[in-house]
């Protein structure tokens, strides 16, 4: 039997009887301002395009689930982890961070790893990246530091002068520069890479107690990265690679999966760390706390519509279900905040019934009404209010996280935990790495580094020198440097070595 085909109507459901030929004054026009249809398509064409992600603006996603394979009850209450077995569905978006929605997926770049689950107390949005460290640990640096990583704002070009400028003169971006350069920096693919918290959370349990975690979802793919010739190529060559391979790969059935490991440290462990646990820049050692196995990713279904679901969906770090809370982490309490606000933003107040978005097993029962696409009953009749006696939603004090304790006098402290900014850099750099690894490293560096100013160039190899001899030594040779000079720059303080570069 032949299937019926469906009849094209405008978007208020009026049949539409031509779709190719505009309503004019006879055959050569002019076109009529009754045209509804017309007038319809164009003003819709007109607004398609919504505002772009400031950062990881291009991206991948696939639907999937995940699933608890290890009991955690002790550490969270969370009922999505409340049982072995237990499966929740998910949806997932990777992306790069610094380029534009038509950026090449091999640019050298963090990449984003962003996960929502639905689960049956709500939406949790795990928001993270592929680097288990970040450039900055306070948030007053962020704009200023994508500002770096973006167009110079006179030429409108890429500037390597203004992205090793402001590294250089903040020592603690080391390590996730090293990461960075190293080919961790481009990723095969968005299947062969792992995603981290970076940020240190709170599981706490149905007793009161709390732990602090850090998540590290594990590629079963394996780990598989391009070297810097490999991914200028692919720049050019497949500039989509990373959302191709991923799409194509379940469409095949191969479907990619992750296994998520937790590093957990009591609060009695913690005040005894020698690292700060709310530094973004630092990793916790796995041999100080080693990761455990809980759970597994899997994402086996494309989106029907890649604007629909990939380009409006809303990820949020405020985003905790009863079970996990955000930590004191500086960078951490800013992104509650800003994500939030930049998807109302480009989404509007609303976003968060765009179905992608919208708690799939814990309806909305709030009192927030009204605002741009306000696409569902807006809560019928009930109070916009509370306290009300109108049987309206009430909070549930159960749904609160145990206190921790919090003092401290108002004002901008600098950061003084007494730690080094350069021992995880140095010792990922001679313990971690292979030589072909370090070689690449270094290679990477000069090639990006050796567009900047000289004076920029001292200054950032001074800091390279600071995390390992070998390593800036390496660096300065490759740039045609004085090893001496760099050694000398290394010495000094932040403040001399920046004096001392000056123009």
């Amino acid at each position: 039997m032949k299937k019926k085909k469906k009849k094209m109507t405008t978007a208020f459901g009026i049949p539409v009887a031509d779709d190719l030929n505009s309503l004019t004054a006879g055959e050569r026009g002019p076109v009529l301002m009754q045209d509804a249809h017309l007038l319809e398509k164009l003003a819709h064409f007109d607004r398609e395009r919504i505002p772009e992600r400031v950062v990881h603006a291009k991206g991948a996603g696939a639907f999937g689930h995940f699933e608890v394979t290890a009991d955690v009850t002790k550490y969270t209450r969370a009922a999505f982890l409340s049982q072995v077995g237990k499966r929740t569905e998910v949806f997932a978006r990777f992306s790069t961070v610094g380029g534009e929605r038509g950026s090449a997926d091999a640019a050298r770049d963090p990449r984003g790893f962003a996960v929502k689950f639905y689960t049956e107390e709500g939406n949790y949005d795990f928001v993270g990246n592929n680097t288990p460290v970040f450039f900055i640990r306070d948030p007053l640096k962020f704009p200023d530091f994508i500002h770096t990583q973006k167009r110079d704002p006179a030429t409108n070009l890429p500037n390597p002068d203004m992205f090793w400028d402001f590294l250089s003169l903040t020592p603690e971006s080391i390590h996730q520069v090293t990461i960075l350069f190293s080919d961790r920096g481009t990723p095969a693919g968005y299947r062969n890479m792992n995603g981290y918290s970076s940020h240190t959370y709170k599981w706490y349990n149905d007793k009161g107690q709390y732990y602090w975690v850090q998540y590290h979802f594990k590629t079963d793919q394996g780990i598989k990265n391009l070297t810097r010739q490999e991914a200028k190529r692919l720049c050019g060559e497949d500039p989509d690679n990373a959302t191709r391979d991923l799409h194509q790969a379940i469409d095949r059935g191969d479907y990619p999966s992750w296994t998520l490991e937790m590093q957990i440290l009591s609060p009695e462990k913690a005040k005894d760390f020698p690292w700060d646990i709310f530094d973004i820049t630092k990793v916790w050692p796995h041999g100080e706390v080693p990761p455990i196995k809980i759970g597994k990713l899997v994402l086996d279904r494309n989106p029907d519509n890649y604007f629909a679901d990939v380009e409006q969906a809303a990820f949020g770090p405020g985003n905790v279900v009863p079970g996990i809370a955000v930590s004191p982490d500086k960078m951490l309490q800013a992104r509650v905040f800003s994500y939030h606000d930049t998807h109302i933003h480009r989404l509007g107040p609303n976003y968060h019934l765009i179905p992608v978005n919208a708690p799939k097993n814990a309806p909305e029962t709030s009192y927030q009404r009204d605002g741009l696409m306000r696409v569902d009953d807006n809560a019928g009749g009930g109070p916009n209010y509370w306290p009300n006696s109108f049987d309206g939603p009430e909070p549930d004090p159960q749904a609160g996280e145990p206190l921790i304790e919090l003092s401290g006098s108002a004002g901008r402290y600098p950061f003084t935990y007494p730690n080094d900014d350069f021992v995880q850099a140095g010792n990922l750099f001679s313990k971690v790495m292979t030589d072909e690894a370090r070689e690449h490293l270094v290679g990477n560096i000069v090639d990006h580094l050796g567009k900047a100013q000289k004076r920029i160039q001292l200054r950032q190899t001074a800091l390279f020198y600071k995390a390992h001899e070998e390593y800036g030594s390496r660096v300065a040779q490759g740039l045609g440097l004085d090893v001496k000079e760099v050694k000398r720059l290394a010495a000094m303080s932040q403040k001399e070595r920046t004096e001392a570069t000056e123009v």
